[in-house]
């Protein structure tokens, strides 16, 4: 088994076949790994917060979360992202419709 210690090793294949055999035949450095994964946990550093909720709420949101195979306080996430997401795409839209009119007044 061949080990490698640089990512720029691996080559782009042409094929899962090609892929499997270099695979097959080489691994990356324990090093190499976990380097990866603590460049992935600084990009995804979070902040904890205390949100107070109805109990029968969140027991909804549990059961809900629970239903898709989530964990509830990811799922509440995905929520705010998507909310967060619409509504400055909401005030993109209200924001360049205030300035056609100012524009054309």
């Amino acid at each position: 088994m061949n080990t490698f210690s640089n990512w720029d090793e691996v080559p782009l294949f042409d094929s899962e076949q090609s892929e499997a055999v270099f695979w097959a035949e080489n691994r990356p450095d324990l090093r190499l790994v976990e380097s990866a994964v603590v460049a992935g946990s600084e990009l995804s550093e979070s902040v904890t917060i205390t949100l107070r909720i109805d109990p029968r709420m969140l027991a909804r949101i549990k059961r809900l979360a629970r239903s898709r195979y989530l964990n509830y306080q990811s799922m509440i996430k995905q929520w705010l992202s998507e909310r967060m997401e619409e509504e400055l795409r909401g005030m993109n839209f209200r924001g360049n419709e205030q300035g056609q009119r100012n524009f054309h007044s």
